[in-house]
């Protein structure tokens, strides 16, 4: 595979993983779905949760808490291109989350996740898309509610 070719994969792939945690946290949660193939897939297997489609997707990320406040930090991006249509990744994220948000400061606490997810990746008519992400944690609790 041409070096430049496989620079531009591992990039687009790259921008995809922070794509879907801007979305979820500064934008319109429903909105990673468009970031999945049509029959795209985000699973859990510890919560035994598995979401198929792209509406299906939408449906399910779009269902979060209004007053929901989240910040997830990436790292340890490693996308690996397999060939000129396809590419694996590994990412570690951390998860800031409250429920019951009004505005203002937070108090700053421990994240409630910390792990890493696993993600195929399909390019479709010269666009990369996630084809599948699995979420893997090592740690967690629960989300903690504003008072």
């Amino acid at each position: 595979m041409d070096p430049l070719e496989q620079l531009f994969g591992e990039r687009a792939c790259e921008r995809l993983i922070l794509d879907f945690v801007h979305r979820l946290d500064l934008g319109e949660p429903s909105s990673v779905a468009e970031l999945f193939t049509e029959d795209g897939s985000w699973a859990w297997p510890e919560g035994a949760r598995r979401v198929e489609g792209r509406e299906a997707l939408r449906e399910y990320f779009g269902s979060r808490p209004a007053d929901r406040l989240s910040r997830r930090l990436m790292s340890n991006v490693l996308v690996t291109v397999t060939s000129p249509d396809t590419a694996t990744a590994t990412s570690y994220f951390s998860t800031h989350r409250v429920d019951g948000h009004r505005g203002g400061l937070v108090p700053a606490e421990p994240p409630v996740q910390v792990g890493h997810y696993e993600d195929a990746f399909r390019r479709i008519d010269g666009r990369w898309l996630l084809e599948t992400r699995v979420l893997h944690l090592a740690f967690a609790g629960p989300t903690p509610k504003v008072s």
